[in-house]
């Protein structure tokens, strides 16, 4: 977006006074009016476009089926591991770049890596090739920091909220759509998986070109903000950072240019510090530990859930094959229960970790369910409700951690809720999935994730226990422990004794 130049003084002094007699809105709020809200509707368009995939819900039983002809223990030993390796190794790059190559390059690069990923599918016949595919898909999953975060690029701050619910509803809508029509070709069209493949790849080649008419901005939350400081815009923490550091070290005004690297590194550093000091805000622990291990794991039967389906339910007919039905149920599920959390009104700061082990419980719960059952309908129903107990949560994480935090600091703490989360999800693939390690199966790889949610369930509720102990404690009412001037008043023998 291309941010208006400031007036000179000169101007300013004689026209803003009547502009804002007659009440107008600044210049800078209304000349790209009409700019903003098409580049935001395009976004919008293409992160509903480059969702729609439909043979994406049924990547597992292409694998499995005769197709590629990959046994299990390939699959879920050897393939899927690569995923969480790949995210883990490109995570912290991506997020770097993203910001400092100001989004486009990294969509494009998101871009290819989904291409590439439809082409191994099509065209790959060994371990190796779809381990290559799963690394591309550990790309592209990286790299959607560069679409959430794109859009504050080219809006005021007072439209972040707006334009973040677009940009998702734009997204959840795709995947929703993307799911349905996958299981519409699959089971009324009677296609193969092969086609379908066929038809994604078009998709997303589709998806690269929406990406080149993306105009690239001209600034970025953290490496970037020089320009926008300089034409107006308000300044943000790392501004305001960046201003303290280059008084601390004596620059001029016509030699800070020399020294750009060295504050933007020193503000980024003592961003770090105050996020390492704002981590002893309860608040922000308890969320912050929510968003990691519950993530890890969330993420984990994500991955491994549909190997589970095809072990309880081997359909040999691609059309009784109900995976795209699910994903549209359980998408639509979760932004039920993200839009109704936003109207959950209760004090937080007492109830927040009763609420959250309430949540474990019911997912350790929902996950031993589809582990048991042998219908397929009752796994896919646990399915849906655990993602959606999971989406309930989300939007609630991100407000209880984000309202005390500026935007500099609030990125800077999920996307280290998001390493962490990452790194402790590649711990356990390691131990569990990995042939290098245990190398189990399914079905005790899941009984390992009930114990780990429960085990989680179990901290938070303990947690919620001392939480409302401390506060029962605090408020007990101060008449237990009358002061010197209620006793004068309650007892006239006291004042008489004292007199």
């Amino acid at each position: 977006m291309t941010v208006p130049r400031r007036e000179p003084l000169s101007q300013r002094s004689t026209a803003a006074m009547p502009q804002r007699d007659e009440g107008k809105k600044p210049p800078v709020e209304t000349a790209p009016e009409q700019r903003w809200k098409l580049q935001v509707f395009y976004l919008c368009f293409y992160g509903f476009m480059t969702q729609i995939r439909p043979g994406e819900s049924f990547i597992t039983p292409y694998l499995l089926g005769p197709d590629k002809n990959f046994t299990r223990v390939e699959v879920t030993n050897e393939i899927m591991p690569v995923l969480t390796y790949s995210y883990m190794a490109v995570l912290v790059p991506i997020f770097l770049l993203t910001d400092y190559l100001r989004y486009k390059p990294v969509l494009v690069l998101q871009s290819l890596s989904h291409i590439s990923i439809w082409l191994l599918l099509v065209l790959g016949t060994s371990v190796l090739a779809m381990q290559l595919m799963e690394f591309f898909y550990g790309v592209t999953m990286a790299a959607r920091i560069a679409y959430s975060s794109y859009i504050f690029s080219l809006v005021a701050p007072s439209r972040y909220q707006r334009m973040a619910s677009y940009s998702r509803s734009s997204v959840l809508l795709g995947v929703f759509t993307s799911s349905v029509l996958g299981q519409l070709c699959i089971t009324l069209g009677s296609i193969s998986f092969l086609t379908l493949n066929y038809v994604s790849l078009g998709f997303v080649t589709f998806g690269l070109l929406l990406t080149l008419f993306l105009e690239r901005p001209k600034r970025s939350l953290f490496f970037n903000r020089a320009e926008a400081a300089c034409n107006g815009a308000a300044p943000t923490e790392l501004d305001k950072m960046a201003g303290g550091d280059k008084m601390d070290s004596g620059d001029k005004a016509d030699g800070g240019k020399g020294k750009m690297g060295g504050w933007r590194q020193a503000a980024l550093c003592r961003m770090l510090r105050e996020v390492c000091t704002l981590a002893k805000q309860s608040r922000l622990q308890l969320w912050s530990f929510w968003w990691i291990f519950n993530s890890a794991g969330y993420y984990l039967v994500l991955y491994y859930v549909q190997i589970l389906w095809n072990d309880i339910y081997p359909a040999r007919e691609n059309r009784r094959v109900y995976n795209g039905g699910v994903d549209a149920a359980s998408t639509l599920l979760g932004a039920i229960a993200s839009f109704a959390a936003g109207y959950l009104k209760i004090r937080w700061a007492l109830w927040s970790a009763l609420v959250i082990g309430v949540v474990t419980a019911i997912q350790a719960g929902l996950l031993l369910l589809m582990n048991t059952t042998g219908n397929i309908w009752v796994c896919y129903t646990a399915y849906v409700l655990f993602r959606g107990s999971y989406q309930f949560l989300v939007p609630i994480a991100i407000f209880q951690i984000a309202t005390s935090l500026s935007k500099e600091l609030c990125a800077l703490v999920f996307g280290v809720n998001t390493f962490f989360g990452t790194v402790l999800k590649t711990v356990i693939t390691i131990i569990v999935a990995d042939k290098r390690g245990l190398g189990l199966s399914v079905y005790p790889q899941f009984y390992v994730y009930f114990g780990y949610f429960s085990l989680l369930a179990l901290v938070y509720l303990l947690m919620a226990v001392v939480m409302v102990v401390r506060h029962s404690r605090r408020a007990q009412p101060p008449e237990l422990i009358p002061t010197e001037g209620q006793l004068q008043e309650k007892s006239p023998e006291a004042a008489t004794v004292q007199a």
